[in-house]
C-alpha cells in the first residue's frame, strides 16, 4: 500500500529529503504538492507529475488531500505558520529548520505543539550523524568522565550563498544564528543531554559582505566580473569550480548569475542583515559551559565543522569536513582514532531523518530522534543569541 505524502513548499532541500525517503521506502509517494509556483514545479517534475494533486496554497491541500504524512519545505519565515496549519491534521510531520524565526513564532509553535500528538521530524541531521552518535555513546558510557566544556565551530566554505541568494533577505532568515547555528546548537544540546539556560553573543555584520554596490546589480553585468572573488568567472579561473559534464568534470565557467553580495540591498547592521561571522557563549542548567563560533567568508581548506568535547578524564574531537574523530585519554597515553566511511547526505544524518519519518508514517514509533520539541528549543536559544549579540549582554533562556 502506498504511503501518501503531501508537500508544502517544494524547494530544493525538501526534494533531497524526499529522495532519501523514497530510497528507504518504495511505497512512499508524493501525492499532493502545495506551492504557488505550480507551473514551474510541474515542468521540473515532467512525467513524475502524474498522480500528484497540485494546490496553489496549503489550506486547499490540507482540506482536500488524503495523506499519511506532511513535509514542509517553504522558506524560513513560513515554517511556523505552515506547521501550525499542518499540525491541525495531526499527521506525521517533517519540518525544515529553523522551525521559527521570531519569539512570536516560537510561542505560536509551542502552543500548537501542546495539542499535537503525531510523530514529528525536525531537519536536524547533524545529531544523527555517525560522529555525534558515537560521541554520545562515549559520553554516556563515562569514557571522558563528566562532560565539562564544549567548543564547536562552523567555518562555512560556501558562505556567500547567504548573501547572493534568497537567504540575503533578512526578513526571511532573521540572521544566521537562526538560519545556521540552529543545527549546531541542537547537536551540542543533544550531546550535553541538557538545556541551555544562559547565552551571550557577538556578531560582525557589514564588514565583509554588503557594501556600496548599486541595488539590483547582478554578477554577469558587473564591470568587476573577472576580478571579483565571488564571481563565477573567478571561481572557475582560480578555483576550478564551474559547469560540469556528464562525468562530473568541470568544463566551463558556471553560467549562474546572482545578485551582488556587496550591494546596498544586502542590508546594513541598522536595517538588518546576515552576519559575516558570529559567536556565542552558553551555559547549561548543569553548569556545563561552552562556546560556538561560525564564519561565512572562509574558503577551501579553511573549512571546518566539528567540536571538541572536554570531560574530566578525556576529550573527544571530530571534524565532519575531514572525517576525523579522536578519543583522547587525559590520564593514560592512549588516543583512539576513527575515520568515517561513505555515507548519504549530511554525513549520514539525512538517511536517519528519512527513516524516522517513514517509521512515523507507518505507525511504528510515537516520538522520533529529532522531535519538534528540539526544534523549538533550538530556535529559542538561537533567537536569544541574536538578541544577546544586538544588546551585547547575557540573556536567560526561559523554560517554555
Amino acid at each position: 500500500m502506498a504511503i501518501r505524502m503531501g508537500v508544502i513548499g517544494y524547494g530544493g532541500r525538501i526534494r533531497g529529503v524526499i529522495k532519501q525517503i523514497k530510497g528507504i521506502c518504495r511505497e512512499a509517494k508524493v501525492t499532493a504538492i502545495a506551492d504557488p509556483r505550480l507551473a514551474e514545479i510541474k515542468e521540473q517534475l515532467g512525467a513524475d507529475a502524474e498522480g500528484i494533486a497540485f494546490f496553489p496554497d496549503a489550506d486547499k491541500m490540507l482540506a482536500k488531500a488524503e495523506l499519511d504524512g506532511i513535509l514542509i519545505g517553504t522558506r524560513c519565515d513560513l515554517h511556523t505558520p505552515m506547521a501550525v496549519k499542518a499540525m491541525q491534521r495531526n499527521l506525521p510531520l517533517f519540518l525544515e529548520k529553523p522551525v521559527a524565526i521570531s519569539m512570536e513564532q516560537i510561542r505560536q509553535l509551542h502552543e500548537a505543539s501542546l495539542k499535537f500528538t503525531a510523530p514529528s521530524v525536525i531537519s536536524f541531521p547533524l545529531r544523527l550523524t555517525t560522529f555525534v552518535q558515537r560521541a554520545k555513546e562515549l559520553i554516556d558510557a563515562g569514557e571522558i568522565g563528566r562532560l565539562e566544556h564544549i567548543q564547536a565551530t562552523n567555518n562555512v566554505t560556501y558562505g556567500s550563498v547567504y548573501f547572493d541568494k534568497w537567504y540575503r533577505d533578512y526578513n526571511i532568515t532573521n540572521g544566521l544564528f537562526l538560519q545556521k547555528a540552529t543545527h549546531d546548537l541542537d547537536y551540542i544540546s543533544y550531546l550535553a543531554g541538557d538545556r541551555i539556560a544562559t547565552v551571550a553573543a557577538m556578531m560582525s555584520r557589514g564588514r565583509v559582505y554588503g557594501g556600496d554596490k548599486p541595488a539590483g546589480l547582478r554578477c554577469n553585468s558587473c564591470d568587476e566580473y573577472k576580478t571579483c572573488h565571488e564571481s563565477p568567472f573567478w571561481k572557475y579561473y582560480r578555483l576550478g569550480a564551474g559547469e560540469k559534464n556528464e562525468k562530473g568534470d568541470v568544463v566551463a565557467v558556471n553560467p549562474e548569475d546572482h545578485p551582488c553580495p556587496f550591494g546596498v540591498d544586502v542590508g546594513t547592521p541598522e536595517t538588518g542583515m546576515n552576519e559575516d561571522s558570529s559567536s556565542c557563549l552558553y551555559e547549561f542548567d548543569s553548569g556545563l559551559q561552552g562556546v560556538y563560533t561560525q564564519n561565512f567568508f572562509v574558503r577551501r581548506d579553511a573549512g571546518y565543522r566539528g567540536a571538541t568535547l572536554i570531560g574530566t578524564d578525556g576529550t573527544i574531537k571530530f571534524d565532519w569536513y575531514t572525517g576525523d574523530f579522536q578519543l583522547i585519554s587525559h590520564h593514560r597515553p592512549l588516543t583512539q582514532k576513527l575515520t568515517i566511511g561513505q555515507t548519504l547526505g549530511h554525513y549520514g544524518g539525512d538517511a536517519e531523518l528519512a527513516y524516522d519519518f517513514v517509521r512515523g508514517m507507518r505507525g511504528e514509533l510515537k516520538e522520533t530522534r529529532s522531535p519538534l520539541s528540539a526544534g523549538i528549543q533550538s530556535a529559542l536559544v538561537c533567537y536569544l543569541c541574536r538578541e544577546a549579540a544586538l544588546k551585547r549582554t547575557f540573556l536567560e533562556v526561559p523554560v517554555l
